[in-house]
């Protein structure tokens, strides 16, 4: 397997309609820790990756355009985390207990036998902001053509 070199971690700031739900869903659901907050947004430790949370008054919630890929409709924008296998795993594993889990693809494996071969799966937070972890039994295969 290829090693991917260090990288410094991306920042991302994304609307949501209620902060305590979106605090449950990703301390409980994905496993983020949780850093400096305010009344309007909370930030969030996704595997090392600064999220941030923001309250959105009257925001719109859900899917509202999509792409066919491998046969599934993936939905647009989304945002996500490369995970190492047993992470991924783990995260779908517990993701399957929860009753409130919004699945738009359930943990799969994407392009079996190509390039690029890939465990995958998506789902909507409460406030319907898609969202995407994968994981690549070859690491080097994640820029596959």
């Amino acid at each position: 397997m290829t090693t991917m070199p260090d990288i410094t971690p991306f920042h991302l700031a994304f609307p949501v309609h209620d902060l305590e739900e979106a605090r449950d869903f990703y301390t409980n659901g994905l496993g983020c820790g949780t850093g400096r907050e305010s009344d309007h947004w909370i930030d969030f430790d996704l595997h090392g990756h600064q999220i941030v949370a923001h309250y959105k008054e009257g925001m719109e919630t859900g899917v509202v355009h999509s792409n066919a890929v491998d046969g599934d409709e993936v939905p647009v924008p989304h945002f996500g985390v490369v995970l190492t296998m047993d992470q991924w795993n783990a995260m779908s594993a517990r993701l399957k207990t929860r009753d409130d889990t919004r699945w738009v693809i359930e943990p799969r494996v994407r392009f079996k036998g190509e390039p690029g071969e890939q465990a995958t799966f998506f789902l909507l937070d409460p406030s319907g902001n898609a969202l995407e972890f994968k994981a690549f039994a070859d690491m080097s295969s994640l820029f596959a053509k």
